[in-house]
């Protein structure tokens, strides 16, 4: 009996195991529907006058785009993971174009100010990372309602200018 019983869990053993690996699906995985947007980006911040001259190269930092949790093609997310200003809201998008903007919005939860973006551009395979290898460029230029360093040193508003971070040491 002891002997039917083994022969019996073993072989409910190996029908479970052989089913265990089917397929669940046939789907392909996939990116969002804005994925050449996406990306975390290592920036320069550069103060720029009403004129848009580059008077001084302010900072470096980082900077993150994003899909919404709807996976729209016309908004991303623009954050800095508080890497310079703390800021954190959605912008306009054409994917086609890869162009980005947004008008006066509040730029974190708590609504400490506004910011605003213009001239927003994706540029896919336009730079180089410090191995030589292409990557895509973001270049962009913001404003802050409750930043007071332009009216302290003279200059308008940033330009922020970077590359695609490649995920490698660099």
């Amino acid at each position: 009996m002891k002997k039917y019983i083994s022969m019996i869990a073993m072989a409910l053993t190996l029908a479970w195991g052989f089913t265990a690996c089917d397929v669940e699906t046939d789907e392909e995985p996939g990116g969002t529907n804005i994925q050449d947007m996406c990306g975390y980006w290592d920036v320069m911040w550069y103060a720029v006058d009403a004129n848009g001259t580059v008077l001084d190269e302010w900072t470096d930092g980082t900077i993150y785009t994003y899909n919404k949790a709807d996976n729209s093609t016309t908004q991303m997310w623009l954050d800095d993971q508080k890497s310079y200003w703390q800021f954190q809201f959605l912008v306009n998008i054409d994917y086609n174009a890869k162009t980005f903007s947004s008008g006066a919005v509040d730029y974190d939860a708590a609504g400490s100010g506004q910011a605003e973006v213009k001239n927003g551009k994706i540029l896919l395979g336009a730079a180089k990372n410090l191995h030589g290898m292409p990557t895509d460029s973001i270049v962009f230029e913001i404003s802050f309602t409750d930043d007071n360093y332009p009216a302290k040193y003279g200059f308008d508003h940033y330009r922020v200018e970077g590359t695609k971070h490649s995920g490698f040491t660099e």
